[in-house]
């Protein structure tokens, strides 16, 4: 069971408009190594986790964290869309892919997600449950989420450049 809490861990409040950095953090989000992924994988080790129920609590407390990752990134892609320019509005309304893609917007934002995030990576690749690892094997399990959160991290930093 989840609870909601109706508050971010971080406020997630862009300073301005800025589709082509909500562009970038769709990589975060939905990306072969982003918050989706890590958190589902986190979620399915926990759940398969048989007998050592001390591995499996820190299992699912850190995918309740991730989760969380997931509701804040989320919620900042779509803060980072929305309020754009009226000129940017007006030309993506005349043809929605030309300004999306001229403006350096991801499509999708545009055309798919109603300017909100989507479970996909920056390319549009959609999210896919063949990127996490839930072998069953909590040694082999425990290093693979270090390499997740590893590529992640290497990802963020190369998007907030």
């Amino acid at each position: 069971m989840f609870k909601h809490t109706k508050m971010l861990q971080h406020p997630a409040k862009p300073d301005r408009p800025d589709p082509l950095f909500a562009k970038k953090m769709q990589e975060i989000l939905g990306g072969q190594f982003g918050e989706i992924s890590v958190a589902m994988q986190y979620l399915f080790q926990g759940w398969n986790t048989r007998g050592n129920e001390k591995y499996k609590d820190l299992l699912m407390d850190t995918a309740t964290e991730e989760l969380g990752h997931v509701e804040m990134i989320a919620t900042m892609i779509a803060r980072l869309l929305e309020d754009a320019p009226l000129d940017q509005q007006e030309k993506a309304a005349e043809d929605p892919v030309i300004g999306s893609i001229l403006g350096g917007m991801n499509p999708h934002h545009a055309i798919v997600s109603g300017l909100g995030a989507m479970p996909e990576s920056s390319t549009g690749v959609p999210w896919s449950g063949g990127y996490i690892v839930a072998s069953g094997n909590l040694l082999a399990d425990f290093r693979a989420n270090l390499n997740a959160e590893s590529q992640g991290v290497c990802r963020s930093h190369a998007c907030l450049k």
